[in-house]
């Protein structure tokens, strides 16, 4: 597996500071969201996902991971999506597309000019930042810096040897449930943008990083995409934290932004900012012109 190196930025010492915003996309109606930090010179843009199995979830229970990323030193702005069942898929995924469009027509303002442009997500958002890099790709806009996923949701089979033990058996698992409410149509499940566990076509993405645990059920999905992507082509840095860190729930709880798991996973996000930020993204077939870059 590539690796990234793990110590470039040092992460600073106060939280950044947060705004709340009402942004018209597009959609049917506005988006919530909240930026992390200020604009500033060489700042990347990170546009965030929370988590939730896709029926839950709010601004509140994504602080954690989009203050880490704020403490990172980048801007960050995080979107409240459409939650099922109330809106099955694509209405989430459409919303996160929508919404990188947007902040990526909006960087100069938001970040810095030229800022490199990052999608985040942890669980269910780590689904959608992987489907808004897939879309990215697809339609050739906006151009991505890179893609950071923490205990993605990726495959609804839920099958795997982690999942199993972790005791949570898919007919009680909130994660089974929340798939079942996300995917209310079979052929769904067949669609790469709501399962990019199951893409056929990786080539071509941006570099990832995708941070697991060593008691998180969705441990083996996250390593198995991440083994995925690497044979495309795509450079890859991941990490699986020892044991116990209460993944993937915990990293909805503000409160572990003080445990030793936390600091480690704001070290590589500094790292893979610093990294992937400075670099070009993985663009083999030449299907990025200069102008769709946002």
């Amino acid at each position: 597996m590539s690796r990234f190196p793990q110590s470039r930025l040092a992460r600073p010492t106060r939280p950044p500071v947060t705004e709340d915003r009402s942004i018209d996309i597009g959609l049917p109606r506005a988006l919530n969201v909240r930026l992390y930090g200020r604009r500033h010179a060489g700042a990347a843009l990170v546009v965030h996902f929370h988590g939730g199995a896709f029926v839950s979830g709010s601004l509140d229970s994504g602080a954690l991971v989009a203050g880490l990323l704020g403490e990172a030193g980048a801007v960050v702005m995080s979107v409240a999506y459409p939650l099922a069942p109330a809106e099955p898929f694509p209405a989430a995924v459409d919303a996160a597309y929508a919404a990188l469009q947007w902040a990526c027509r909006k960087r100069a303002q938001l970040a810095a000019q030229g800022a490199p442009v990052f999608v985040a997500g942890e669980e269910a958002g780590g689904n959608l930042a992987a489907a808004a890099a897939l879309m990215a790709r697809d339609r050739k806009a906006p151009r991505l810096a890179g893609q950071i996923l923490l205990s993605p949701m990726l495959d609804p089979c839920l099958g795997t040897a982690s999942v199993r033990r972790s005791e949570q058996g898919p007919a009680s698992c909130p994660l089974a449930k929340g798939w079942c409410s996300y995917l209310r149509e079979p052929a769904a499940a067949e669609h790469p943008y709501a399962t990019p566990g199951r893409s056929m076509r990786l080539a071509g993405l941006p570099p990832a990083l995708l941070i697991t645990a060593d008691d998180d059920p969705l441990r083996d999905e996250t390593l198995a995409y991440a083994r995925r992507l690497e044979e495309a082509g795509v450079p890859v840095s991941e990490a699986v934290l020892a044991a116990p860190t209460g993944w993937p729930g915990a990293l909805q709880d503000a409160a572990r932004a003080g445990s030793s798991w936390a600091q480690e996973v704001g070290s590589r996000f500094a790292a893979f900012l610093a990294t992937a930020g400075g670099r070009e993204a993985v663009d083999p077939f030449g299907q990025f012109s200069p102008q769709k870059r946002c």
